[in-house]
């Protein structure tokens, strides 16, 4: 077997469910979990509808390519969401959703041979983070290193703690603006700071960027291509931007995504998926085509968290630390000291054994970095059932609180 398999860790979920295993939830309540980052929102009519028409598609082996309309709808969304135009035939690849095609650009862009006289290849990523990063790092033959978020500059990753001889040795950096669990975004000053030490080390970054359509304030999102373009990079060298359909149309199971960046690296990233096997079916293409060609559904989907989170912030801001993010579909909130210490984990087991809510330990997100666990006493609660439902569970938890801190 692969000896690189032994230095996975358990997913967050596996951790999760042996924590609560011998929990009995309160039966005196309905469960509801808000431990899962999967979308609850219905699914558009329309998109159940283009995806059963376009079931001809089976009959055909696809493309790793992808269709030539499928990748020029993809460029049109980037033309009209951040005013960056791109070659569809050459900067933009279709893949089976961002979590797949995370994990295999670090296979396509390590170099496990070089730097081995430092140390070996080095994939930095921020922290707490998605856990794919960590898997694609180990199993490309690299070593995962972490910028630990901080809490005074909203959350963001302070990339100042990698040091100079680290980054000599990175070849990719993982950025994930708007941030899981954190929300964070990435500001422009930011970028330019990343794409100066891509210049000066080699390095590819590949920006994360799933969470980008669901935000709560006037302004979208910096984008990873429209913030190249802002500072005069319109080549994207050394840049791949990932994104998915997932959250910003409620299709998870569609698995439907695609890369955008730099021609060069999507040329070999195609050679590496044209024998990985991952074509996007024709079908699910065509339904793809019609979720990046409508923007309605969005903004109502959008619409719908922001009148949850309106509603729900404001009860747990009244018991815990915890404030609107900038974006995504996460609260990323402080366990009190009072409730059993600030214990993110003994929060979780208790609140779903007295109340049976479900949320996710911040630690379990996160590694111990430069001495600290940067998710420990914290928990992250995914907003991503209906506005009734995510309501009552806000009421559940602060009356937990209230009631483990007798106030």
């Amino acid at each position: 077997m692969n000896p690189l398999l032994t230095r996975l860790q358990p997913y967050p979920f596996e951790r999760l469910r042996a924590l609560t295993q011998d929990v009995r939830p309160n039966p005196e309540y309905r469960p509801i979990s808000l431990g899962i980052g999967e979308p609850k929102h219905p699914t558009p009519e329309f998109l159940k509808l283009a995806l059963t028409t376009s079931l001809d598609g089976l009959a055909a082996y696809p493309a790793t390519a992808g269709l030539p309309a499928m990748r020029q709808s993809c460029a049109s969304w980037v033309q009209r969401r951040y005013g960056v135009t791109l070659d569809a035939a050459t900067q933009i690849l279709p893949v089976n959703g961002s979590r797949e095609a995370l994990f295999s650009l670090a296979q396509t862009v390590i170099d496990p041979t070089r730097h081995q006289g430092q140390g070996g290849p080095v994939v930095v990523s921020p922290n707490p983070f998605y856990q794919i990063y960590e898997g694609a790092a180990y199993l490309s033959g690299a070593t995962p290193v972490f910028a630990n978020s901080n809490p005074a500059r909203n959350f963001a990753a302070d990339w100042s703690q990698i040091d100079e001889a680290t980054w000599a040795r990175t070849q990719l950096l993982f950025v994930c603006s708007p941030g899981n669990p954190t929300g964070a975004v990435v500001p422009l000053d930011e970028w330019a700071e990343l794409f100066a030490l891509s210049d000066k080390h080699g390095f590819v970054i590949a920006s994360d960027e799933c969470y980008s359509e669901i935000y709560f304030r006037d302004e979208a999102p910096l984008g990873a291509l429209e913030a190249a373009q802002q500072l005069g990079r319109t080549d994207f060298k050394r840049l791949i931007v990932l994104t998915s359909l997932s959250k910003r149309s409620n299709v998870p199971g569609l698995r439907s995504g695609f890369v955008a960046g730099d021609a060069q690296i999507l040329k070999q990233f195609l050679l590496y998926r044209t024998y990985h096997g991952s074509a996007m079916s024709t079908t699910v293409q065509q339904a793809s085509i019609t979720a990046w060609d409508d923007e309605a559904h969005v903004v109502e989907n959008r619409n719908l968290y922001r009148q949850k989170f309106a509603q729900v912030t404001p009860v747990l801001a009244a018991v815990m630390d915890v404030a609107l993010p900038d974006a995504s579909f996460y609260l990323w909130a402080k366990v009190p000291e009072a409730v059993f210490g600030g214990s993110d984990t003994a929060f979780t087991r208790e609140l779903l054994a007295q109340y049976n809510v479900a949320v996710l330990p911040g630690s379990y997100l996160a590694r111990e970095a430069h001495g600290v666990n940067p998710g420990a006493g914290r928990i992250r609660m995914a907003l991503v059932a209906g506005v009734e439902e995510c309501l009552e569970a806000a009421h559940r938890i602060a009356a937990f609180v209230r009631a483990n801190t007798g106030t």
